[in-house]
């Protein structure tokens, strides 16, 4: 049954599903946002919407016409794209070495086509990833396990804490991926706030390879988490024999 249902969702509704999981967090998304996260005309993206709400993927949100949610159907097809989606970014950032911008955008061309034998080898291989390489949860049930986070922006001068997540909205941005990335601000680095300045609309931090600039509304886009953390929350690919 997961097999057929997967082959019935074709690889261009498998990106809009993954564009509405990027947005859970918003009340609702248009089929404008959509299409311009995915580079497509709005009558393209009017159309897909169309096709996704026939299959009961996603529905009107309430009292909000022009606004569309994830049905449950939706949600739990967009966790499993997201899973195998993750699943390869592990596999070409931890083991081919690719960087994160890259296997984003090579794991956008595979994971339509991954069977289930081969998701659930990789898995295994992984050591069972509870979140990409990101930090995003890899599904919605490992999301509410988690804790939370709060917005690097949200840091004053002074203040410590340690990179969590990298939002799948941060994700969408492939050079803000490759700053964060060569900068070392990935999940599980310590940061310092050294400086923040609403005029310039950014701050200044110390991170793993020094020091980095992020204006603020990149900023919110990265969670960290204060005080002590624990390492259980930070994968580690299992190092094989």
């Amino acid at each position: 049954m997961a097999t057929t249902r997967r082959a019935a969702i074709t690889a261009a509704a498998q990106e809009y599903l993954l564009a509405f999981r990027s947005h859970s967090d918003d009340e609702g998304v248009t089929p404008s946002l959509v299409a311009k996260d995915l580079e497509v005309s709005k009558q393209a993206a009017a159309e897909m919407f169309r096709r996704l709400a026939d299959d009961r993927l996603i529905a009107p949100c309430s009292g909000h016409a022009r606004l569309w949610k994830l049905t449950a159907s939706g949600e739990s097809a967009a966790d499993a794209v997201f899973r195998r989606h993750a699943l390869l970014e592990w596999l070409l950032t931890g083991i081919v070495g690719m960087p994160w911008a890259a296997a984003d955008v090579e794991a956008r061309r595979l994971h339509s086509s991954i069977s289930p034998e081969f998701e659930t080898r990789l898995e295994e291989m992984l050591g069972h990833p509870q979140t990409c390489p990101h930090g995003n949860p890899i599904d919605r049930a490992t999301e509410a396990r988690r804790p939370k986070g709060e917005p690097l922006a949200a840091l004053e001068a002074g203040e410590g804490a340690t990179i969590y997540r990298v939002t799948e909205a941060a994700e969408a941005d492939a050079a803000l991926l490759s700053y964060l990335e060569a900068r070392g601000l990935v999940p599980g680095a310590k940061i310092t706030v050294l400086s923040r300045s609403a005029s310039l609309d950014s701050l200044t931090l110390d991170g793993p390879i020094g020091r980095a600039s992020l204006g603020l509304r990149p900023a919110a886009l990265v969670h960290v988490i204060r005080g002590a953390v624990d390492a259980a929350l930070f994968h580690q690919i299992p190092v094989r024999p």
